[in-house]
C-alpha cells in the first residue's frame, strides 16, 4: 500500500491526475500474534537431549551443564558464555545472570542445575582458576563463545534423533512447560527475563486446552 500511495502522489505532483489520491488509500491492518507459534519441544524430548550426553567425558559433562542451564532456567547463549564463578551463590542457591544491556538478574538455582555445574567444575576443568565457568576443552583454553551453545544443542538433537531446536527453542519449551504447570504469564516473564510482558503473551497461545475453556461459542454452532 505504501508503494501505491507513492505512485498516486507522484502522479499528482507531475500533473497527471487532478486530485491527490495518496491519502485515500487505506492502511492495511497489522494483526499482532495472529498465528500460532510453532509447536514447542516436549518435556519428553528435552529428557532425550539430557540422556544423549556421555557424562564420563569432560566435553559431555560440560555440554550437559550448558543444556541444563538453557532448558531449566531459559538462559540465552550469550548469558551462558558470560557466566563467571562469582555469579553462582552456592549458599543462597541463586545464580546471577548477566543479560542484555548490562542487565543483571538473580534466579533461583534448582538442585539439578547446581549438581550439573558441580559435576563439571570438579571434572578437571582447565584452568581450574579461570573466572568464566565454561571453558573450551581444546587449546588454547579460554571462555567459550556464545555460538558454541547452539552447536552443543544441535549435536545433542542429532544424537537424540530430534530436529534441531536451538537454544531459543529450549527457552520456548521451558515457557510452555511452565504454562502447562499452571504458572502465570508474570511468573514466566520473570523467569525468561522479558522486559515487555507482551513478549511473554505469545506463549499463552500454545496452551490450546486452556484456551478452549475461555473461547466463546460461535453463534449457531455447537461447542
Amino acid at each position: 500500500m505504501a508503494e501505491l500511495r507513492s505512485v498516486l502522489r507522484f502522479l499528482y505532483l507531475q500533473g497527471l491526475t487532478g486530485l491527490s489520491l495518496g491519502a485515500s488509500v487505506p492502511a492495511v491492518g497489522g494483526w499482532c500474534f495472529a498465528t500460532l507459534p510453532p509447536a514447542g519441544t516436549s518435556a519428553e524430548d528435552v529428557q532425550l537431549l539430557f540422556d544423549s550426553f556421555d557424562r564420563s567425558t569432560l566435553v559431555g559433562v560440560r555440554d550437559f551443564a550448558i543444556v541444563m542451564l538453557v532448558s531449566r532456567l531459559g538462559l540465552r547463549s550469550i548469558e551462558v558464555a558470560r557466566m563467571e564463578l562469582r555469579d553462582v551463590d552456592w549458599r543462597s542457591g541463586e545464580l546471577m545472570v548477566r543479560g542484555k544491556a548490562r542487565r543483571q538478574d538473580r534466579l533461583p538455582l534448582p538442585s539439578e542445575v547446581g549438581e550439573a555445574l558441580v559435576a563439571y567444575l570438579s571434572s578437571g576443568r582447565n584452568p581450574a582458576d579461570a573466572n568464566h565457568v565454561f571453558l573450551t576443552c581444546r587449546a588454547p583454553r579460554g571462555p567459550i563463545r556464545a555460538d558454541l551453545v547452539g552447536d552443543v544443542v544441535e549435536r545433542a538433537c542429532k544424537r537424540a534423533g530430534l530436529p534441531n531446536v536451538g537454544p531459543h527453542g529450549l527457552r520456548h519449551a521451558l515457557a510452555g512447560e511452565l504454562l502447562r504447570r499452571g504458572n502465570g504469564l508474570m511468573a514466566i516473564s520473570q523467569v525468561l527475563r522479558h522486559q515487555d510482558l507482551a513478549t511473554t503473551a505469545l506463549y499463552a497461545k500454545v496452551d490450546l486446552l486452556a484456551l478452549r475453556q475461555v473461547a466463546q461459542p460461535w453463534p449457531g454452532a455447537v461447542r
